[in-house]
């Protein structure tokens, strides 16, 4: 690894510790507040509460993915960063955020439900798709990191085409897909999709997921390639 690209690295661990710190300062005050509501719920006959990790975990993705075209690419390349650097320093940053971050949830999960089997709280449950497999440590941080590697690739490029072609450009394809998306619901292929997919939904499903957003990242070479300091309205 090049000097480049450990500094790029830097650049973008030292650009979202704040918002890092504040969506996980967040997060675990709700977790907190929730605790605190089951605990209530305890004098109430099948009062339970659920809780869910990914959900927000996965929208931050969503929003850094996205972002991360317009604040860190114009930054990278004034000061001088390759493309080829900038893209394989984005590409170790999106899956160390990914990694990292399933890391961190899952393991406050077994805590969190650790303290809580060995509680009265028994009520307290959590929600992840692990459940639709086998709920267990390792496999959530696997299916935590899949999902969260490839909603940052996609958004990547779906940022790329915002900044490189404009609202004009961006706005087509995202229009194109949520109009593919709307006819898929009024055909019911979607459902029928979602259905087989759960019928059959295996850890393999997961590790696949991973790697189409390999792809899609590797993909959005086409763009960095040629991608400049020059945003397009």
């Amino acid at each position: 690894m090049n000097k480049q690209i450990k500094g790029l690295l830097y650049f973008y661990i030292t650009d979202i510790r704040h918002s890092l710190l504040i969506f996980w300062s967040i997060l675990l005050l709700v977790l907190i507040v929730s605790l605190a509501f089951s605990y209530y719920l305890l004098g109430i006959e099948d009062g339970a509460f659920t809780f869910g990790f990914p959900f927000a975990i996965y929208i931050y993705c969503i929003i850094l993915g996205f972002l991360t075209v317009k604040e860190t690419i114009p930054f990278a390349i004034k000061i001088g960063a390759t493309r080829k650097n900038l893209f394989i320093s984005l590409g170790i940053f999106f899956l160390g955020v990914a990694l990292v971050k399933a890391l961190v949830a899952n393991t406050i999960q077994e805590i969190v439900l650790f303290l809580t089997k060995s509680t009265v709280l028994d009520n307290f449950k959590f929600l992840h798709p692990a459940m639709l497999v086998e709920d267990n440590w390792l496999n959530r941080v696997l299916i935590d990191t899949s999902l969260m590697f490839f909603l940052l690739a996609f958004m990547f490029i779906m940022g790329l085409l915002f900044y490189k072609y404009g609202l004009a450009g961006g706005g087509i394809v995202a229009g194109t897909l949520a109009i593919v998306f709307l006819i898929g619901i009024a055909k019911g292929w979607i459902f029928e999709f979602i259905i087989s997919v759960s019928k059959q939904l295996d850890m393999v499903f997961f590790i696949e997921l991973l790697g189409v957003g390999v792809v899609l990242y590797l993909f959005s070479f086409i763009f960095v390639r040629r991608v400049t300091i020059e945003k397009r309205n």
